[in-house]
């Protein structure tokens, strides 16, 4: 896979397991569109290369995105983005995006830090984001 417009991204000390957080990526990246019916993802090897993780953690986010029936495997070739039974709607990815959300401001509620100063750091984080 050469050069992707997207990319997955980790935080080891964030409390998410890493496979967890692939498998949250993968879903939000086909939510948005980034990820289209039939796209191919990166290789097991390939992707735990990139991230500097273990082999087994990308196989199992990826195995349960399968089970799940997000990714098909193909053999010989590698996991896919299934067809989507669902059309990404705006409420459907904000709905994606809710559990962040709620991380966020329980984290920001622990720093004593108020909504404007919380909205602050996420315009801050959503101006430094790759862009589309």
């Amino acid at each position: 896979m050469t050069s992707p417009a997207w990319q997955f991204e980790i935080h080891p000390s964030s409390g998410v397991p890493i496979y967890r957080q692939l498998m949250d990526q993968v879903r939000a990246l086909i939510a948005s569109g980034r990820l289209s019916p039939g796209d191919l993802l990166p290789s097991v090897r390939q992707l735990a290369e990139d991230l500097e993780v273990n082999m087994m953690t990308v196989s199992k986010a990826y195995g349960r995105l399968e089970a799940d029936g997000v990714l098909e495997r193909d053999r010989g070739v590698g996991m896919r983005v299934k067809a989507a039974s669902v059309n990404g709607s705006v409420s459907q990815r904000q709905k994606e995006l809710l559990p962040e959300a709620e991380r966020l401001a329980n984290r920001a509620w622990q720093l004593q830090l108020t909504d404007e100063q919380t909205l602050s750091v996420v315009k801050s984080a959503l101006k430094e984001r790759p862009k589309s």
